[in-house]
């Protein structure tokens, strides 16, 4: 009788956490199929990592030719948190991929948290998008393999400038532009230029804009034909959402980084580009502004 009790005993420990072990676990198969990429383990970290080496690239870095294992293999890595999974990765761009991919990203659930280069001297120019998630196993799965899908159907693709646009021959109306951005810019050398600042606290001295701490953007071109390039600058919490108006007004996120380290509330710097009516861009730009604010 006492054998028994202690095998009862025994069996009442161990089988909750053994349940738990098996609830906790990752699908890696399930992760596999619905990313599309071969995988790994690391028991240790409890970490679940597929990759896709951009085999299809041919880039040449400062006369070096790169392969996938000398950096330009996109990645997403898995790991369970309770009952949900975080999702990280790094994905391997040519220029003319940043736009689709992230709105692969973002209209799937992903967050956009980086967007620069690793290199320089490189041909064809390649850029790297860090993205993030929180969620159910499956649907984090499902959306890193819609991005990577994203990434093999645009691959191959070169742009073309869409306009030759001089400000020498602007031609834009600075009233229509000061209405439609809700802020008063300036008109000078054929070019537009607004600029919005913010404040922060670095080393106890508060900086705002004459110390870089602003949101601008310059315009050239025509009312029906315009340039507008600049750079935004916004709390992180903020970045998600300022990212899908951007995407969704059709202007072009370039880079996506901090110009500085130690301040607080911490700032983001995220840099556009886009062609377009000038009024189209305008407003994209209003409504990426009023997500923006101290």
């Amino acid at each position: 009788e006492t054998a028994i009790i202690l095998i009862l005993l025994t069996t009442a420990v161990f089988l909750p956490s053994l349940f738990q072990a098996a609830e906790s676990a990752m699908d890696t198969g399930a992760i596999e199929r619905l990313t599309g990429a071969k995988g790994a383990l690391d028991e240790k970290e409890g970490v679940f990592r597929v990759s896709v080496p951009r085999k299809d690239l041919s880039v040449i870095v400062a006369g070096v030719k790169m392969t996938p294992p000398m950096g330009l293999t996109s990645w997403a890595a898995f790991k369970r948190d309770g009952k949900d999974d975080m999702v990280m990765g790094d994905l391997v761009l040519t220029q003319d991929q940043i736009s689709p991919v992230m709105s692969a990203a973002l209209d799937n659930g992903l967050e956009v948290t980086a967007l620069h280069n690793h290199f320089v001297w490189d041909s064809p120019k390649i850029m790297f998008m860090h993205i993030g998630g929180m969620g159910p196993e499956q649907e984090l799965a499902t959306s890193v393999g819609r991005v990577f899908a994203k990434i093999k159907e645009t691959s191959g693709e070169t742009g073309s400038p869409e306009a030759q646009i001089d400000p020498a021959r602007s031609s834009l109306d600075p009233a229509k532009l000061d209405s439609a951005l809700g802020v008063k810019g300036q008109y000078k050398d054929g070019v537009y230029k607004f600029v919005v600042g913010r404040t922060t606290r670095m080393h106890d001295v508060t900086i705002g804009n004459q110390m870089g701490v602003n949101t601008w953007g310059a315009f050239a071109g025509s009312d029906d034909k315009a340039i507008v390039d600049g750079d935004i600058a916004m709390h992180e919490g903020e970045l998600q959402n300022v990212l899908k108006t951007l995407r969704k007004a059709g202007i072009n996120v370039v880079a996506i980084h901090q110009h500085m380290v130690g301040e607080e509330p911490r700032i983001m710097f995220l840099h556009y580009w886009g062609i377009a009516p000038a009024n189209n861009l305008a407003k994209g730009l209003r409504a990426a502004l009023d997500l923006t604010h101290d």
